[in-house]
């Protein structure tokens, strides 16, 4: 039998699972680590508290089968997440600074102002915000003392999270990311396929700083037995929505998933075209196989799980996610209380980096239930924003898959499939993110023949067709759109 191993580094958490070589669930270890919070708006976490998550896990995995002969390894993660280390020890000059990260909103708007926006979306497919790796970088190299001076003379790394764990993992043989990750980094032209001058130079970043870029599924370097307990290629790499995408079997040009995790990301897959928005969602790359690139459109919301994690760490009125369904079920569709989980700006379509989250509409009779129904309603409304957002630019999905942890809450599903007014369709197996760094590994291990075989096995576990009546629909929008509209700062 041969065993692949994938590695599902997140914003939250690090997982590992084992497979085997019919791509069946072997072993699995799930490990939080702490989130930093040194100012409002500000989102860190400790690289080495993130590298021994996944030593821990994968050691675990291993321990609990008794194995260590891997063909491969596949690896999917946190996007955007930007880190600098020395080449020399492999210690981080600063935290990782979090995707979610707001700290370099007035340098966006600075830029915005100069009128670099448009130069960055032709290139890049994105927009100007501090989300992207970019003005992450630019801090460092501005306020971390003797960071641009050793960036310059070649002794600093930069890297995504996957490109840190490759570091990590080969004992700093191999400094390389592939075009996923790279795409988000908002140095990348998509068009191109290279680190772009121009960009380089308008965020005076040093190409020195810079990882090599490969295609998802090739041969990136040989995980060190001293760095996880085993010894075995590194074959496959993508961010995590990507992964989640063709852990979803979204081989075909149409075809949408959503993932619920910490945010929400919605990807369409666009085939060659890399099809541009005009409704400020983004263009990325959703491949690149064996050379040809595949592009997406995407939609991209900071706050979804992250919200229910808030009502049970923050507002601490409940225990734990799953009785978010009880409750909802319990309470139905709340119509006069609006949660608007703004906590790190809104994202697409709005992306105002400066808005906040708010609750709305609080009367002596609201209560727990109704702050806790209204948070789950809001993440299907701003789902909604995004499938609205990519009709309007010409992609009209019919159906949508759905995967992460929310999509356990089954009242959640159902009410999504009402607000969308498109059948959702929930797999068997919802952890699709490191299901799709596994295909990534077992494609280029030869375990699994080409990318049509991806899509055999996929399975959907159950439907959820929509049932709401036009009218009331429209109304629950209209009180979404008014909420919204209350917290933004650009309007």
């Amino acid at each position: 039998m041969s065993y692949l191993l994938a590695i599902d580094q997140g914003t939250s958490s690090s997982r590992a699972v084992v497979y085997d070589d019919a791509l069946q669930t072997l072993a699995s270890a799930q490990q939080e680590f702490p989130q930093i919070y040194p100012q409002p708006g500000w989102v860190e976490h400790d690289p080495e508290a993130i590298w021994e998550s996944v030593r821990l896990v994968t050691r675990q995995c291993v321990d609990e089968l008794g194995v260590s002969d891997f063909v491969g390894i596949g690896i999917t993660n946190q996007r955007e997440t930007t880190m600098i280390w020395n080449r020399e020890s492999g210690a981080c000059v600063y935290n990782a600074i979090v995707w979610q990260d707001r700290r370099t909103a007035d340098l966006c708007e600075r830029l915005r102002v100069d009128g670099a926006g448009q130069m960055v979306v032709d290139k890049t497919g994105l927009c100007l915000d501090p989300y992207f790796s970019a003005t992450k970088i630019a801090w460092l190299l501005e306020n971390v003392p003797g960071v641009r001076d050793d960036a310059k003379a070649g002794k600093l790394a930069f890297g995504t999270v996957d490109t840190f764990l490759l570091w990590r993992m080969t004992a700093g043989r191999v400094h390389a990311t592939d075009a996923t990750n790279a795409s988000r980094t908002m140095l990348f032209n998509i068009h191109t396929q290279d680190w772009d001058d121009e960009l380089l130079q308008l965020f005076d970043v040093p190409r020195e700083l810079l990882p090599d870029v490969y295609d998802c599924a090739t041969e990136f370097g040989v995980c060190d037995a001293k760095a996880l307990g085993i010894e075995a290629p590194v074959l496959g790499i993508a961010g995590d929505q990507q992964a989640a995408l063709i852990g979803q079997a979204g081989i075909e040009q149409g075809m949408t998933k959503s993932t619920y995790g910490t945010g929400c990301f919605v990807i369409a897959n666009t085939g060659s075209t890399a099809l541009t928005s005009q409704n400020q969602l983004l263009t990325t790359i959703a491949s690149r196989l064996d050379g040809e690139v595949t592009y997406g459109l995407e939609g991209s919301v900071f706050v979804a799980g992250s919200a229910v994690q808030w009502l049970r760490d923050g507002l601490k009125i409940i225990d734990s996610a799953p009785e978010t369904e009880a409750i909802a079920t319990q309470t139905g569709i709340v119509e006069d209380v609006h949660v608007v989980p703004a906590f790190a700006g809104l994202g697409a379509p709005y992306w105002d980096a400066h808005a906040r989250g708010a609750i709305l509409g609080l009367t002596r009779g609201s209560g727990r239930n109704e702050i806790v129904t209204a948070t789950l309603q809001a993440i299907a409304y701003q789902t909604h924003d995004l499938i609205a957002a990519m009709s309007d630019d010409g992609v009209l999905p019919s159906v949508i898959r759905v995967d992460g942890g929310m999509v356990a809450n089954e009242w959640f599903l159902q009410f999504l499939a009402d607000v969308l007014a498109i059948t959702v369709e929930r797999p068997a197996n919802v952890e699709s993110t490191v299901l799709g760094a596994a295909y990534l590994a077992g494609l280029k291990a030869d375990v699994i023949a080409s990318t049509s075989d991806i899509s055999g096995m996929w399975q959907c576990e159950r439907l959820f067709e929509p049932g709401m009546r036009h009218e009331r629909r429209e109304e629950l929008l209209a009180g979404w759109s008014a909420a919204v509209a209350r917290v933004r700062t650009d309007t």
